[in-house]
């Protein structure tokens, strides 16, 4: 098994003061993710209209119903709350990752994901970034996204030294990831 670290990459130096993740653990791209998110008992379970439904990037991806402006707020990603050992640990024996690391020496495992959060599939002209504050990940949007778009996150820089194949189809796409 392999394990794919993305870091934050220069689309996000256009917010300065904000302070991004310390870094987002997925598993490679042609394994598929749960089909759909579970029901949730949380107040932020969709802050905002939100589906999750085929994408075109690869398997399944989390889209917007409703056009949202820059830097708006999208949701916070949920999951099970554990320490970053705990973390890698699992990073290390599960078939698919959806891992952040939050402050304080806590992570945020996605396997039990409500929000659909989950699902944001990596592109490298991305439309949304992630914001740590506390012990929390958070989503917002990079400038005005339609309706109907399919909200994507830039993994960042990997430890597979560009040796995994990108698939987001964006014009300036890196190849690889």
């Amino acid at each position: 098994m392999e394990i794919y670290l993305a870091f934050p990459s220069s689309n996000f130096v256009q917010f300065p003061e904000i302070r991004y993740f310390n870094y987002f653990l997925i598993y490679p791209f042609p394994l598929r993710m749960p089909q759909t998110p579970r029901a949730s008992t949380s107040k932020t379970r969709w802050p905002v209209p939100m589906e999750v439904k085929p994408s075109v990037i690869e398997g399944r991806g989390l889209f917007t119903k409703v056009p949202l402006r820059p830097r708006q707020k999208i949701g916070e990603y949920e999951g099970e709350r554990i320490t970053q050992r705990e973390g890698r640990r699992r990073a290390k024996i599960q078939k698919w990752i959806a891992i952040v690391e939050v402050n304080n020496g806590k992570s945020i495992d996605g396997a039990t994901e409500t929000t659909g959060f989950r699902f944001i599939n990596h592109s490298c002209t991305p439309n949304t970034f992630m914001r740590i504050i506390g012990e929390r990940a958070e989503f917002y949007a990079l400038h005005p996204i339609k309706a109907g778009t399919e909200l994507t996150l830039d993994y960042g820089d990997s430890h597979h030294n560009g040796e995994l194949p990108c698939t987001c189809g964006s014009l300036t796409c890196r190849r690889f990831l």
